[in-house]
């Protein structure tokens, strides 16, 4: 399913990132913080780091909550600091 959303999504909208992240937070109306992790490999010693980024997302329906994996694609300026959405709840918290 995502497969094609992702496909028209592309066809309609042209690129867009996507990806995946655990909500921390959901305190805000519509809105979520959702962190990020970056794996990456050092340069010269070759260990994988993790980076871990914190971005806002648009949450239309309020439907995530703390601590689920969820899908977000980026998108046009929403706010001062929120440029992502959420595209679907991959994983409820247990």
């Amino acid at each position: 399913m995502s497969e094609q959303t992702t496909a028209a999504t592309t066809n309609e909208r042209g690129y867009r990132k996507t990806r995946r992240g655990y909500v921390v937070s959901d305190k805000m109306q519509k809105t979520v913080v959702v962190e990020v992790e970056d794996r990456v490999k050092h340069p010269l010693y070759a260990k994988v780091i993790r980076r871990t980024t914190k971005v806002k997302a648009h949450d239309e329906a309020s439907t995530a909550g703390v601590g689920d994996l969820v899908l977000i694609a980026e998108t046009r300026p929403l706010s001062a600091t929120k440029r992502w959405r959420v595209v679907e709840v991959l994983e409820r918290a247990k």
